[in-house]
């Protein structure tokens, strides 16, 4: 059986090494981090992320600011908040919880952030950095940067002669994912959903990274045997078996028999989920160390 990554132990790692930086950035400069988190309406799922981000930042520290906003709020609205959180030196960090609501222009919001406070790393000055090669100068999208802290933790920092996979190509997260593994050396292949034979190359892979939001997608014949299976996917399933009407959470791959053929493999839930709020608080102090002139820590 494949040794399964302990997600929850791995954020509450860098929770310590985020909060440690945000005590020595006050005692150095004065100054907290501070991270501002915008919502518009009422979306559950957007309610229940904001607030444990903001929950999470407390706990290392942080100035924590929650804008929320109504469903009707327009876009001019919207980007002046932005606009006036980017004026704000005690802001460090800005994060416009997606989705928006159907009329507003999300592109032009989160390009409206300054990529120095753009803690969700989707600015395209960031996005740039990080396809050129430049993963100290930008900040890094969150729920790659901590996927690839498992690759790392696993294989080391140079994955030189392996081969990687990441089916999805998303800005959000497969795009930014085959970069860092690029970075680090791997042989990169990013299939998406008119890939040819997409089993037989996920079968190449020493390092497999699923994320097309499609349950249990990825089945043992895709795995090769020894491989490093990363699995992003969150999908909710009907599971009759727990009662009528009840669901439960499932990755996007199959993970009670890929775990038979995988070295080591994530699952779901805590896996790479609790990574993406630990990776928002690094940015977040990192950013704000940058700010002041520090060195930030290496997550």
């Amino acid at each position: 059986m494949a040794r399964v990554i302990d997600g929850k132990a791995v954020a509450a790692e860098v929770i310590e090494q985020v909060s440690a930086a945000s005590v020595e950035l006050e005692a150095k400069t004065g100054a907290r981090p501070g991270l501002a988190v915008v919502i518009v309406g009422k979306d559950p799922a957007s309610h229940v992320y904001v607030a444990s981000k903001s929950r999470m930042a407390k706990q290392c520290g942080f100035k924590s600011v929650q804008h929320t906003l109504p469903e009707t709020t327009t876009q001019a609205e919207l980007e002046n908040l932005v606009a006036d959180l980017n004026a704000d030196p005690e802001i460090h960090g800005i994060l416009v919880q997606l989705p928006l609501p159907d009329h507003l222009d999300s592109d032009r919001v989160i390009q409206s952030i300054r990529p120095e406070k753009d803690v969700d790393g989707l600015h395209v000055v960031n996005a740039g950095k990080l396809m050129t090669g430049d993963l100290d100068g930008g900040l890094i999208s969150c729920t790659p940067a901590g996927a690839m802290l498992f690759v790392r933790q696993t294989h080391g920092a140079d994955l030189s002669g392996l081969n990687a996979v990441v089916i999805g190509r998303s800005n959000l997260f497969g795009k930014p994912m085959a970069a860092l593994l690029l970075a680090a050396n791997a042989t990169i292949t990013v299939a998406h959903s008119r890939t040819r034979d997409l089993p037989g190359i996920c079968r190449n892979a020493d390092i497999l990274v699923a994320a097309v939001g499609r349950p249990q997608m990825v089945k043992a014949d895709w795995v090769k045997p020894g491989a490093t299976v990363i699995d992003v996917g969150i999908n909710r399933i009907d599971a009759p078996e727990r009662g009528e009407g009840k669901t439960r959470l499932v990755g996007d791959v199959a993970f009670d028999e890929c775990a038979e053929k995988a070295a080591v493999i994530t699952p779901v839930p805590g896996g790479v989920g609790p990574m993406t709020i630990a990776m928002l608080m690094a940015n977040t102090v990192t950013a704000a160390m940058r700010t002041h002139g520090l060195t930030p820590p290496s997550f």
